[in-house]
């Protein structure tokens, strides 16, 4: 195996990988947006990168699909899936990276009055389909999955709760002004 250093977005390839038994790049970048992108994204060109250093690095193999087109499909290699395991029991601690660009906005001094009524409606509508989906499939998921999801429920109800804050407060400070 090369001396790789792996990223977070690495072990989301392995992962993804380690789920379907084996999967092609496209397939990961698809299973992201359809499972974990609520909570961690990763770009297009990203996947692709990452898989080709996963199987220079020795962690992916290339099984080639006889059927259909022909395409190149990955699946762990012993190394990659201790690698996912060892990395799965490492409770490391790493600090959030809040991403959200309302709050960049306020910062910089986005107009509250301008930005809370948007921001309510898009978290309650991200809200509701985490809700949706959590009654939809919410006992097929894993225990993880089912614990991801709420989180995902969680920190919208969150947003939900601060940007209705922020607009209220606005609405105090505009009128005692």
């Amino acid at each position: 195996m090369a001396d790789v250093r792996l990223t977070t977005s690495s072990y989301l390839v392995l992962g993804i990988i380690g789920k379907l038994g084996e999967a092609s790049a496209y397939d990961v970048k698809r299973e992201a947006a359809r499972t974990v992108a609520p909570f961690w994204s990763v770009p297009h060109a990203q996947v692709y990168a990452q898989c080709e250093r996963l199987l220079e690095a020795g962690l992916l193999s290339v099984v080639r699909q006889e059927s259909g087109r022909n395409r190149r499909v990955l699946a762990l290699t012993d190394e990659g899936r201790a690698a996912l395991q060892e990395w799965l029991a490492d409770p490391e601690f790493v600090p959030v990276e809040a991403r959200e660009r309302g709050i960049l906005k306020l910062w910089f001094g986005g107009r509250p009055e301008v930005l809370a009524p948007v921001q309510v409606d898009e978290h309650r509508q991200a809200l509701r389909s985490y809700e949706e989906l959590a009654d939809e499939v919410g006992e097929l998921l894993t225990p993880g999955q089912r614990e991801a999801l709420e989180f995902g429920i969680r920190y919208e109800r969150m947003m939900v709760d601060f940007w209705a804050w922020v607009r209220q407060r606005d609405d105090r400070t505009s009128t005692d002004s």
